[in-house]
């Protein structure tokens, strides 16, 4: 009897898994037919695209800018840290292609200002993600993985984006720069790079290009001495992800097989390595330069989102401008018309995609099903706290840490620190508190 029973519940697993292939593969076709058909613009198909490459890879690759910290001090391992290291240089050094003979002002650079509210900002962000295990981007491949703290974190995130909205456009503290370089003063304020060194024979770029491997060597520098320390300390921790990426490949070419499950494992399933995951977000991020001549964003659209739920609730679009000191288009915009919302829609979608097609949907939405009640609240404070500080310093972990990165801002790197300090203080107190 007992055996029967586990016999019905292998094939009720295989059939499972069979209806989760299809749909993965009904998924993909239809991102391309009904967002060819459906979505107004070409440039806004060109957008969903670019979404769903990105959260099929930050799934796939089990990557994402929050577990860069809170992986290496939960277990020591900095290996997603250094990956994120090669991952800045590697888009920094292709983007050059775009702006080393043309004039930088074409281009929407994230050349944010460096003042109080960049350090407010990445202190806060830090500590935040800490508490919700995410970022912008991390929060909206959760809603696939560990939905109710995702949602609740996003809601949160959009509340504190909602709130910050007019502080970062009415603060001077937040706008201005503490100093700003010739070609920075003419973007959002702050220090263009290769404004460092013209001097160089190529514009500056060589020069920029070598500070930025300078950068990316100290990260991975203190990253592999920090790991060494802990291994050393008995307090290392393989993570569980980086131990399913790094199992050994046993395919063999001579039992290649065109349709097999075998091919199917290593074109749906396996999981891609840090590095591979690192290389596609750089090749994604270069493809969405090149087109729409500007870098990767993704928090602003959490408030307007939640403007719109304002709305919804009766208040007018024009309060609702006056509150945020910005303009009631964004607001009143419908959501498949907003080219980062269409983008962020789009990372979930990829994310239900890598999942369903790798058999893997209905286990991780359940692992990630319940949530205790202090659990919330500390994701609501992570949610609030990310959110405000994204207007303080003017972008996200994309759009304050990577975008200006990759776009040869300084004060990307400068994000960079405080938001590593404050993700140890957040880690520090979650721990406690947990």
């Amino acid at each position: 009897m007992e055996a029967e029973i586990k016999k019905q519940q292998s094939i009720q697993s295989n059939q499972l898994l069979k209806l989760e292939y299809v749909l993965g593969i009904v998924a993909i076709i239809s991102v391309f037919i009904l967002g060819s058909v459906l979505l107004k613009t070409d440039m806004l198909f060109f957008r969903l695209l670019i979404g769903v490459g990105l959260g099929y890879t930050l799934t796939r690759a089990y990557t994402g800018f929050a577990g860069s910290i809170n992986r290496a001090y939960a277990t020591g391992s900095t290996k997603l840290l250094r990956a994120m290291a090669l991952m800045f240089f590697v888009t920094t050094l292709a983007t050059t292609t775009f702006l080393l003979y043309s004039n930088p002002t074409n281009y929407d650079l994230w050349i944010n200002p460096i003042n109080v509210g960049l350090i407010a900002g990445g202190l806060l962000f830090g500590f935040g993600m800490a508490f919700s295990s995410c970022c912008a981007s991390g929060v909206l491949t959760d809603l696939a993985t560990g939905f109710p703290r995702a949602l609740i974190t996003l809601l949160f995130f959009g509340i504190g984006i909602f709130i910050g909205f007019p502080i970062q456009h009415t603060a001077s503290w937040v706008s201005d720069s503490w100093f700003s370089t010739s070609i920075g003063s003419q973007l959002q304020g702050g220090v263009f790079l290769p404004d460092l060194f013209k001097w160089d024979g190529l514009n500056g770029y060589v020069g920029a290009i070598l500070l930025t491997a300078l950068f990316c060597g100290i990260t991975v520098y203190f990253a592999y001495r920090y790991e060494r320390k802990r291994k050393q300390q008995n307090r290392y921790m393989e993570h569980e992800t980086e131990k399913l990426q790094e199992q050994p490949d046993t395919f063999d070419s001579k039992d290649y097989k065109l349709f097999s499950q075998a091919t199917y494992n290593r074109v749906f399933i396996k999981p891609w390595s840090l590095k591979q995951g690192a290389i596609v977000i750089s090749v994604l991020f270069v493809l969405l330069m090149g087109v729409t001549k500007a870098g990767w964003g993704a928090s602003t659209p959490f408030g307007i989102w939640f403007g719109k739920i304002v709305m919804f609730l009766g208040v007018s679009p024009e309060s609702v401008a006056s509150f945020t000191k910005m303009s009631a288009d964004p607001f009143v915009l419908p959501f498949f018309e907003h080219p980062i919302s269409v983008q962020n829609f789009g990372i979930l979608v990829g994310t239900v995609i890598y999942l369903l097609t790798a058999g893997k949907m209905k286990t991780m939405f359940l692992q990630g099903a319940h949530i205790q009640k202090r659990e919330a609240a500390l994701f609501a404070l992570g949610g609030i706290t990310m959110g405000l500080g994204t207007r303080l310093a003017n972008g996200c972990n994309v759009g304050a840490l990577f975008t200006p990165i990759a776009n040869f801002s300084l004060s990307g790197w400068i994000f960079f620190i405080f938001l590593a300090l404050g993700g140890i203080i957040g880690n520090m107190l979650a721990k406690r508190l947990f």
